[in-house]
């Protein structure tokens, strides 16, 4: 059985190379989270830096799923909004290495965030995808809304350019 733990800024340094390995096999994987092939784990070394940094000043909660000690998943929640913003939270970088999907992690990933969200005043989560991709697919069935589409918001990791899809999800504080 996976554990899901949210990490303090110390303790997501200490366990980097495995947060870069996930990260870099998602990306590889075809995954539009941001970065461009070919990505390797030495690539997503300042990436994860940063949110360490994020996680120390409370902008960023970071949730990881282990199995047998060793990080497979991992997903944000961006904690810090404007003023007129408190009750929000930004959903970020849902990653499930490829060697550990269908174990059902994205779910106990979500759940752990929501939670956690909770837990900091959230009641409002928001998130972008890109549309057509597998991981679309997974909100609406962890009782997400779909809000719309925008077209050529982004690329895929690989080129080209990729639609996302915007959800919300209303979460008990």
């Amino acid at each position: 059985m996976p554990d899901i733990h949210l990490l303090s800024a110390s303790e997501a340094r200490a366990v980097s190379a495995d947060l870069c390995e996930v990260l870099a096999d998602c990306v590889n994987g075809g995954a539009s989270v941001g970065f461009m092939q070919p990505y390797g784990p030495d690539d997503a070394a300042s990436y994860w830096q940063s949110v360490a940094d994020s996680v120390e000043s409370g902008a960023t909660l970071l949730l990881v799923a282990f199995i047998e000690g060793k990080i497979v998943g991992t997903v944000q929640v961006g904690a810090a909004q404007m003023p007129n913003q408190p009750h929000r939270g930004d959903l970020k970088k849902l990653l499930v290495h490829r060697r550990a999907r269908g174990k059902g992690l994205a779910r106990l990933l979500m759940e752990a965030a929501e939670r956690e969200a909770a837990r900091f005043g959230k009641t409002l989560l928001v998130l972008d995808t890109a549309t057509g991709s597998d991981a679309e697919a997974i909100y609406p069935r962890l009782g997400w809304q779909r809000v719309g589409v925008i077209p050529d918001y982004a690329m895929w990791p690989e080129g080209g350019l990729c639609d996302t899809t915007i959800f919300y999800k209303r979460i008990a504080a």
